[in-house]
């Protein structure tokens, strides 16, 4: 990464993000942002994470190298106009927004197709704003980089150099291509959650049996329901085409599941599982995606007075931060009766070997 000063339109959780991992490993790059909120502009001015507030889009722009556009999805397109009379020669303007083509076409429309490079750091968390924001969060995600037809080579290179810089693992896609491969890796699985939790809501009873005991394979699959309406809305809004034809498909999928279901087709039914496991198998852990990491694991521990205290002092003592401790009530797939969540991969590895030694038997 050469030096130079960069801006940033938005300073939320992955511009927040993306600035304190460049701060951290190149104090000397100069950062200015804008957001509505001037509180939180004030917050990073005095950790030390920007070096600037601007006052909007305006004049101050001309002093960047690079812009970064940080806001919702829909509202990155509307800022290339506002940026476009501002740009110094030969500046980069960049976005992070989760679908590409919508800012493409307005990137065309606007004749940006010289400076601009589209990306799409593919990490996240269920919280949201500046304040959530960490020099990691980006660290061993993929980072996806879409040029447009006309971008400049040393343009692309330099928002690979960035990716790499904050840790992430930047790979270079045709903006078309990624969003049929994010509508089948990211967004599908988002809506399937969310219908599914709101199927298991209307097919309750009024005891609230099902909400009762949902743990287990229906919390795994549904954690993402929890993310922000708000951003997922424009999310479809913006990528509807990709998302259609894959909710085709899968619809289609399941008739035939159904239909293996009522012709009690039991081989039909095993080869979905046996598929299904092999290729879910051959998906690496690591490093991640779109869907945050979740960094836990269960401990068989009997449940006593004393036992989570004694636990949480074994690893406070070794200074390994918990996100999250808790009873898991439903174990039917061999889990432990704890389970312990962590910020960091490296602290849950950390803290499986520090209660090995005390013979505590842990279960991934």
């Amino acid at each position: 990464m050469t030096d130079g000063v960069i801006g940033f339109i938005g300073l939320g959780l992955i511009g927040g993000s993306i600035a304190k991992g460049i701060k951290r490993v190149r104090p000397d790059v100069k950062l200015l942002a804008y957001m509505r909120t001037r509180s939180k502009l004030e917050q990073a001015m005095e950790e030390g994470i920007i070096d600037g507030i601007l006052d909007g889009v305006g004049e101050q722009l001309r002093e960047c190298d690079i812009i970064f556009l940080c806001t919702p999805v829909e509202y990155n397109a509307r800022y290339l106009k506002e940026i476009r009379p501002y740009l110094k020669e030969d500046a980069i303007v960049t976005d992070v927004g989760s679908t590409k083509t919508d800012i493409h076409q307005t990137v065309k429309e606007l004749q940006m197709e010289s400076c601009f490079v589209g990306g799409h750091p593919m990490a996240g968390s269920e919280k949201t704003g500046y304040e959530n924001a960490t020099d990691h969060l980006l660290e061993n995600a993929y980072y996806i980089i879409t040029p447009t037809p006309h971008s400049r080579p040393e343009d692309v290179e330099q928002m690979v150099s960035i990716a790499r810089l904050i840790g992430s693992l930047p790979v270079v896609l045709d903006y078309e291509k990624h969003d049929r491969i994010v509508a089948a890796i990211s967004h599908l699985p988002h809506l399937i959650a969310s219908s599914l939790v709101n199927l298991v809501q209307d097919c309750d009873d009024p005891e609230e049996r099902m909400k009762q005991l949902a743990a287990g394979g229906f919390k795994d699959i549904t954690r993402i329901a929890s993310s922000s309406p708000e951003m997922w809305e424009q999310i479809c809004m913006t990528n509807t085409e990709p998302i259609c034809a894959m909710l085709q498909r899968y619809i289609a999928s399941l008739d035939q599941v159904l239909d293996s279901l009522h012709r009690q087709d039991s081989q039909a039914i095993y080869d979905l599982f046996y598929q299904s496991r092999i290729y879910r198998n051959s998906i690496s852990d690591a490093p991640k995606g779109s869907v945050p990491p979740d960094y836990s694991f269960t401990v068989d521990i009997v449940d006593e007075p004393g036992s989570i205290s004694t636990l949480s002092v074994i690893l406070s003592a070794r200074g390994i931060n918990i996100k999250n401790i808790g009873i898991n009530h439903n174990r039917e797939h061999g889990e432990g009766a704890l389970r312990i969540t962590f910020y960091e991969e490296a602290a849950m590895h950390a803290a499986w070997e520090q209660l090995k030694k005390y013979n505590y038997e842990l279960i991934r």
